[in-house]
């Protein structure tokens, strides 16, 4: 994990461990300044879902892409993660140029959409067929502070899923994953995010179909081993052969 601070003179954070302690403590792994977070106030652990918040007894006032956490948040790469006046933005540690391109076959495509998880658009899915463009010419305007203007255009590129940058801000560059991007190969759950807007990328179709385990051949087996042991048939048989000569003798002098 990797954090920034935006517009502040303090040096990104890294941190490789499974679990990050925030506070104003001074035995916490980043530390905050008193007037920004209380001596004990979150922590984010790496679990199989991913990063996990979980705010302390002593925290407050704890914003993930300017909404409030009241208990836990799931955390992505690329949120903005706001303590108090402390803000601090998410990053990957590996850049999205360094990532394996995932192809897919024209034919093999499925529904692949922008779900907008933050920021004014936030709740809708915007679909992607061919190619999908926000922004002034888009027909899907980005509004931005200030009255600064973006775009960016999602679009097919030899199998593979891209995203460009437009009309560019110098204040608000276009990030995947919290990295600055002008251009990029998506993968899914990859969120894209450019000012207060976040979107994520729902792509079943990019996603590998997992391989169904096949079961185990049966061992073969001799019908008597059903009756039993092989221990248990010799001793039926012996019985057997003792009855039939008790039978025998039996007539034998009856006779």
């Amino acid at each position: 994990m990797r954090i920034e601070f935006p517009n502040s003179a303090r040096e990104d954070f890294h941190w490789d461990g499974p679990v990050l302690r925030i506070g104003s403590a001074p035995d916490n792994d980043l530390i905050l300044a008193s007037h920004q977070a209380g001596a004990y106030h979150l922590r984010i652990q790496l679990d199989r879902r991913g990063w996990v918040l979980q705010m302390l007894p002593q925290g407050n006032r704890i914003y993930v892409n300017a909404r409030p956490v009241r208990e836990k948040a799931l955390l992505r790469p690329g949120d903005i993660l706001s303590v108090g006046d402390c803000r601090m933005l998410l990053r990957a540690d590996e850049e999205p140029a360094h990532s394996l391109p995932v192809t897919v076959p024209a034919e093999g495509r499925c529904t692949v959409a922008l779900r907008a998880v933050a920021g004014p658009l936030s709740g809708r899915v915007l679909p992607l067929q061919d190619k999908l463009e926000l922004g002034p010419h888009g027909g899907i305007p980005l509004e931005l502070p200030q009255g600064e203007t973006a775009s960016l255009v999602l679009f097919w590129r030899e199998g593979q899923l891209m995203l460009e940058g437009g009309q560019q801000s110098t204040r608000y560059p276009l990030r995947v994953n919290g990295v600055p991007v002008t251009q990029a190969a998506l993968r899914p759950g990859d969120q894209v995010g450019l000012g207060m807007h976040r979107f994520v990328v729902d792509a079943p179709g990019l996603e590998p179909e997992p391989e169904i385990p096949q079961p185990a051949p049966e061992p073969l087996h001799l019908p008597e081993e059903d009756a039993g042991p092989r221990g248990e048939v010799w001793w039926l048989i012996a019985t057997a052969a003792v009855l039939a000569l008790g039978i025998a003798v039996a007539l034998l002098v009856r006779f």
